[in-house]
C-alpha cells in the first residue's frame, strides 16, 4: 500500500430496512457521526454511500457498495479512507467481512470504524475476524427466532404475509394486525371466484377483463393486470379462511380472518381450472359481440362467428356461418339484426301478475318442504362427523405403533384428507342453516330477475348482457339467416311458470321446421306498473296468501310441489338462495354499467 496519506474521505452507511430507514433515523445518524469523525481527522468528505438492505449477504449485491467500489475504481490515482460507524454495519457474515476487507486493500484504500480501531498486525487481524464472525452468529440467532415467531403466529391462525387482493391488515385488540375484507376490492374477488363456479365467467380471460372494468383494482408498474394475478387470486386457500403453507407444513389451517367464500365454492373452481383449458379470449372481438359462442346456426346447429368487415368508409359488424357444406356457408347477418331479435326476446319475457302470485306460493310451499330436508341434512351431517373423527383417532393409534416411514407418511397423508373433509363437513352444517328473514331476502332477489331480464338487459353492459343469456336460455339459440331465430329452450324459472298456467312460451320459428313465425311481444296488462321488478316485489309481498290469485291455490300448489319436486327448481333454504347464477346476477342489476 503507499505511504501517502489520504486527505479525502467517503462514508458508508447501512440500515437493514426500509422500516429502519423511513421510522427510524439510523442513516441520518450513522453520517453524523461519520462526518464528525471525519473533520476530527482533517479529511474531506467526498461522497455518502448509503445501503438499506441487510448485512448477511455478498457485499457485490448491495447497491450502496457497489458504487462506492465503482467510485474508487473511477479515481485510481486519488488515496481514499473509507469509514463507516460499526464494524456491523460493515457486513454481518465472516467471509464476506474477510473479502470486503481485501477489496479495500486491492483499491489502496484504508478503513476507519467508530467503534472499533482496525489494526492490521496478526493479532489485530484475530481480534477483527472473531467480532466480525461475533456478528454473523448474531444475525443467524436473529433470523432463526424472527423464524420461529413467524412459524407460531402462522400455526395460531394469523397470516404474515402480504395480504392478497381483497384483504388488509387492521390491528384489532386480542389479536395484533388482523386480516380483514378490505372493500370494494373483497366484493369484487368474491363476485369473480362465485361467478366462475357458477359459470358466469366461462374463462380465467373473462375474469381479467370483470377486473379490468375496476379502476380500483391493483395492477402492475405497467397498469395493467396480468393472467399470473389471476391465477395466484383464484388458488389462494386463504379466501376460504384456511391457511396453508409448505414452507411452514400448514394444510388448510382455520384462520382467525373471516372469509370471502366457502370452501365449496373454492373447490368448484379449482374443478373448472382442472377441467378443459378454454381458448385465450381474442383481443377486443369478446367485447364487440355479445352473442359471440351463444347463437348457433340453424341449419347446422355450429356456433356463428363473429367479425369485422372493412368498407369504403367504416367497418362493419356481422356474425356469419363457417361451416363448410353449409347451406348458409359464408352468409353474414348483420350484427344489429341478430342481436336486435334476441333482445325481443329478452323484452317479451316478462311472466304476467298471476304467475307472480303463483310464483310466490310456490316459492313459500318448497321453502318450507326444504326446511325440513335441511334440517335432516345436518343431523345426517353430525353422524358424517362423528364417523370422521373415530377415523382419525383409529389413524393415530395406528402412526403410534407403525415403524416404516412410508406407512407413517401414508397415515399422515389420510389424517390430512379427514381433517380437510372435517371442515367441508362443518361448513355443509352452517351452510345448511337458514339465517332469520332470509326467505323474504331471497324471494326479493328472484323475481328482481324473473319479472324482467329486459331491465338488465338495457343496462348495455356486455358481462350483464351475457348473465342474462345463461339465465334466460338453457340451451344456445339456432338462428336463420333469413327466418330468424328457432323457438329458444329457456330455463327452469320460466319454463316452470309458463308450464303451470298451460303456456307454451314460444319465440319464433317452432324447431325443426323452416317457417318463419313472427314475435308476439304481450302487452302488459292495464294500469301495470313500468317497474317491474320494482311492482313484482311490492305485489309478491302483499299476496302471499294468494287471496287475489285468478288460479285455484289448491291446483296451483299441488303442480309447486310436482314442480319442485321433479327439478328443483324453487329456493333452497339449506343454500340460502335460489340459483347461484340468479343470485349473482340480482346483486349486480343495479350496478353502473362499465
Amino acid at each position: 500500500m503507499s505511504d501517502v496519506m489520504p486527505t479525502k474521505a467517503v462514508i458508508y452507511c447501512r440500515v437493514s430496512s426500509k422500516g429502519q430507514q423511513s421510522d427510524g433515523h439510523g442513516l441520518e445518524s450513522q453520517e453524523t457521526r461519520c462526518r464528525q469523525h471525519a473533520a476530527a481527522k482533517g479529511l474531506e468528505v467526498a461522497a455518502v454511500f448509503p445501503d438499506t438492505i441487510t448485512g448477511g449477504i455478498d457485499f457485490m449485491k448491495r447497491p450502496g457498495m457497489k458504487a462506492l467500489l465503482a467510485f474508487l475504481d473511477a479515481q485510481p490515482d486519488e488515496r481514499f479512507t473509507v469509514i463507516f460507524d460499526d464494524l456491523k454495519r460493515f457486513a454481518r457474515d465472516t467471509r464476506f467481512h474477510l473479502d470486503l476487507r481485501d477489496a479495500f486493500r486491492a483499491r489502496q484504500a484504508t478503513i476507519e470504524c467508530l467503534n472499533f480501531k482496525l489494526d492490521d498486525t496478526p493479532e489485530g487481524e484475530f481480534i477483527e475476524t472473531i467480532i466480525a464472525a461475533q456478528g454473523a452468529l448474531e444475525r443467524k440467532q436473529n433470523g432463526r427466532q424472527v423464524a420461529q415467531k413467524m412459524r407460531a403466529r402462522m400455526e395460531n391462525g394469523y397470516w404474515i404475509h402480504n395480504p392478497p387482493v381483497g384483504y388488509a391488515y387492521k390491528t384489532v385488540k386480542g389479536h395484533g394486525k388482523l386480516l380483514v375484507a378490505n372493500e370494494p376490492l373483497a366484493s369484487i374477488v368474491r363476485d369473480a371466484f362465485e361467478g366462475y363456479a357458477a359459470g358466469r365467467f366461462q374463462s380465467q380471460a373473462e375474469i381479467k377483463r370483470f377486473f379490468e372494468t375496476f379502476p380500483e383494482f391493483p395492477r402492475n408498474r405497467a397498469g395493467k393486470i396480468t393472467q399470473q394475478r389471476v391465477t395466484d387470486i383464484l388458488t389462494q386457500p386463504l379466501y376460504t379462511g384456511h391457511i396453508c403453507s409448505e414452507t411452514y407444513g400448514l394444510d388448510w389451517l382455520k384462520g382467525h380472518h373471516e372469509p370471502l367464500i366457502s370452501i365449496a365454492t373454492f373447490d368448484k373452481v379449482q374443478e373448472r381450472r382442472n377441467g378443459i383449458a378454454k381458448l385465450p379470449a381474442r383481443k377486443n372481438i369478446g367485447n364487440d359481440f355479445v352473442l359471440r359462442g351463444f347463437v348457433h346456426c340453424a341449419e347446422c346447429q355450429k356456433p356463428l362467428r363473429s367479425s369485422w368487415t372493412t368498407g369504403s368508409t367504416k367497418r362493419y359488424p356481422y356474425y356469419l356461418c363457417q361451416t363448410k357444406g353449409c347451406g348458409s356457408y359464408g352468409k353474414s347477418i348483420a350484427r344489429d339484426k341478430i342481436e336486435g331479435d334476441v333482445a325481443d326476446i329478452v323484452k317479451s319475457m316478462q311472466p304476467t301478475r298471476k304467475l307472480f302470485d303463483l310464483a310466490v306460493m310456490m316459492f313459500r310451499d318448497t321453502w318450507e318442504h326444504r326446511a325440513s330436508l335441511a334440517a335432516d341434512i345436518v343431523k345426517s351431517t353430525e353422524n358424517q362427523l362423528r364417523h370422521t373423527e373415530k377415523q382419525i383417532e383409529g389413524l393415530l393409534t395406528r402412526i403410534l405403533d407403525a415403524t416404516n416411514p412410508t406407512v407413517v407418511r401414508a397415515y399422515e397423508d389420510r389424517i390430512a384428507g379427514l381433517e380437510r373433509d372435517k371442515l367441508k363437513l362443518r361448513e355443509t352444517m352452517a351452510h345448511h342453516v337458514p339465517e332469520a328473514g332470509t326467505f323474504d331476502q331471497m324471494l326479493e332477489l328472484s323475481l328482481r330477475f324473473l319479472a324482467n331480464p329486459w331491465k338488465i338487459w338495457q343496462s348495455g353492459n356486455i358481462t350483464m348482457r351475457r348473465t342474462v343469456l345463461r339465465l334466460a336460455f338453457a340451451e344456445p339459440l339456432n338462428y336463420h339467416r333469413n327466418e330468424g331465430p328457432r323457438t329458444p329452450k329457456t330455463t327452469l324459472p320460466f319454463k316452470a311458470l309458463a308450464g303451470v298456467l298451460g303456456q307454451d312460451m314460444r319465440y319464433g320459428a317452432q324447431e325443426r321446421t323452416r317457417t318463419s313465425t313472427p314475435l308476439r311481444v304481450p302487452a302488459p296488462e292495464a294500469g301495470a306498473s313500468t317497474n317491474s321488478a320494482t311492482w313484482a316485489m311490492s305485489y309478491g309481498r302483499a299476496h302471499l296468501d294468494g287471496s287475489r290469485c285468478g288460479v285455484n291455490v289448491q291446483i296451483a300448489t299441488f303442480k309447486a310441489k310436482r314442480l319442485s319436486n321433479r327439478i328443483g327448481l324453487l329456493p333452497d333454504p339449506s343454500a340460502g338462495y335460489f340459483d347461484d347464477s340468479v343470485s349473482l346476477a340480482v346483486t349486480r342489476v343495479s350496478a353502473p354499467s362499465s
